[in-house]
């Protein structure tokens, strides 16, 4: 009799404890947000770890007033956040207006000259992009490192000088080998323009590097300058090969095409405008 009532017990004790487990959870997770929200000021990263507990204590208690203050918890520590990012940004603001720049557009995308950084103010980063192609890594939101990152990029991105002719030169010799290593020439002489972009770093090759290939013998051409080249490029997109002018033509990707980086390149017009293109060809003129 007292075997059986033990195993009673103990069976109902193993059925519990997930229960109080789940209520002694969700009972820390709501005493840290309270003690957040009581704050006079909101510590926005704070809270957003809070927020995480709350989250996956209301994901396993079934508990209707639970579920309505996690709910609240969310929405003010978005508010937060938003706030968050649009105090750094006016303080960048102001940082790069003293030196005479002017800064455009809102949290959580700011627009200085070419370059664009996304802010993530979630996780408290932010990244410079020229274009759709990321510059940087995320960095944190100090307004040191993120003008230095921008004082880096404007001169590597913005203020970078090709010799035009000779780069559209190279892609028409790339999509020359290109076409002549076809069995069948593709309709209207179309290249993919990202296998163009590899032919036209594979031919900048070394002797060295084909003799040893490497990563130190290796000469690399990054993807952020081939999409600034290529927008340098529109200013004379006009190649000379035996006595005739050939003329670079690009083609506008396809939503599919648009969707994946290995088929097409965003060449921007404006910081945030601009076209997916999936291929070029030239045309003799």
């Amino acid at each position: 009799m007292t075997s059986n009532l033990l195993a009673q017990l103990e069976t109902a004790q193993q059925a519990l404890e997930p229960d109080f487990k789940a209520l002694r959870q969700a009972l820390a997770a709501l005493k840290r947000a309270s003690k957040l929200a009581a704050e006079e000021r909101l510590d926005a990263i704070a809270m957003q770890k809070a927020l995480v507990k709350l989250q996956e204590a209301d994901a396993l208690v079934d508990d209707e007033a639970l579920h309505r203050a996690t709910t609240a918890f969310a929405e003010t520590t978005q508010q937060a956040l938003d706030a968050l990012a649009f105090d750094f940004a006016r303080d960048l603001k102001a940082s790069f207006e003293n030196r005479g720049l002017t800064v455009e557009g809102r949290p959580p995308t700011l627009v200085v000259g070419d370059l664009v950084l996304r802010i993530d103010s979630a996780a408290r980063k932010a990244q410079w992009f020229y274009g759709k192609e990321p510059l940087t890594r995320p960095l944190p939101l100090s307004l040191h490192a993120i003008i230095k990152a921008y004082d880096q990029q404007y001169k590597a991105i913005v203020l970078r000088e090709i010799d035009v002719a000779a780069f559209v030169g190279e892609l028409y010799d790339a999509w020359n080998q290109l076409i002549a290593a076809r069995s069948r020439r593709p309709a209207g002489g179309r290249i993919n323009i990202i296998e163009v972009y590899s032919k036209v770093v594979l031919n900048r090759q070394s002797k060295r590097f084909w003799n040893a290939p490497s990563r130190k013998t290796f000469k690399d051409y990054e993807r952020p300058f081939f999409v600034r080249d290529m927008v340098l490029a529109q200013a004379a997109p006009v190649v000379h090969r035996d006595g005739r002018a050939y003329h670079l033509r690009l083609g506008v990707a396809t939503k599919n095409q648009a969707s994946n980086p290995q088929r097409s390149v965003w060449l921007p017009k404006s910081p945030l405008d601009g076209d997916y293109y999936a291929d070029l060809t030239f045309e003799a003129v």
